[in-house]
């Protein structure tokens, strides 16, 4: 009698090992930061080889952001609720609450310093991390415009600069709250700015003739 085989339960020995790699790894960042977290100590919390490891990742770089990457993915997308401060409610305040409850910052600055140095995985975080993002709330802002919440002359690229500059900043120097509240706070700040009409231009006015060099009209 042949004995039937039984298909495998579960995930791929490989991916299983894969996540436990991005689960040591974000671990490890978040308690120490980049430059004091090692490929060595990830492969001993993970219990996995380096050569596993590299497998997947050719520096601790990539495997950061791709950690990172796993992690902020889980963020909801936002939604488009038909009023330009509720669409970037929900656009900005999950993020800051994700960021709020856990140490980014200092994975974050570990990037940074990646992106400044090496051209192409500058060129890769900003795709994952930076343009993603934007894209998000340019689409938020061009429904605005089309809904005629506010104008079409705004400046969008540093409208989305205004957004997300100040959660970068408490991020990464971590000397003011991150949270819902501060959110708010940005989202009616910048509002404030770009709803405002801009009057119409001053009528040109003649200079006033000085009356010694004015000639007599009779």
């Amino acid at each position: 009698m042949t004995e039937t085989t039984l298909p495998r339960r579960g995930r791929p020995r490989s991916e299983q090992a894969r996540e436990a790699i991005l689960r040591a790894a974000m671990g490890l960042l978040l308690d120490r930061g980049l430059a004091a977290t090692s490929m060595d100590t990830i492969a001993a919390a993970a219990g996995v080889s380096k050569a596993t490891i590299y497998r997947w990742w050719p520096t601790k770089e990539t495997l950061a952001m791709d950690a990172l990457y796993q992690q902020w993915d889980t963020v909801p997308a936002p939604s488009d609720t038909g009023s330009l401060r509720e669409d970037l409610r929900t656009l900005l305040c999950p993020w800051a609450e994700m960021a709020a409850h856990r140490p980014y910052g200092r994975i974050i600055a570990g990037l940074l310093v990646e992106v400044l140095t090496s051209p192409g995985f500058g060129l890769e975080y900003r795709a994952r991390f930076v343009e993603q993002r934007r894209e998000q709330g340019r689409q938020i802002l061009q429904r605005a415009i089309g809904r005629g919440e506010i104008p079409a002359e705004i400046r969008v690229e540093v409208v989305l600069d205004m957004l997300y500059g100040p959660i970068y900043h408490r991020m990464l120097h971590g000397h003011a709250p991150l949270d819902d509240d501060f959110a708010d706070q940005i989202i009616d700040t910048v509002l404030d700015g770009i709803r405002h009409q801009p009057s119409a231009a001053p009528t040109t006015r003649e200079p006033a003739q000085n009356p010694r060099t004015r000639k007599d009209s009779t």
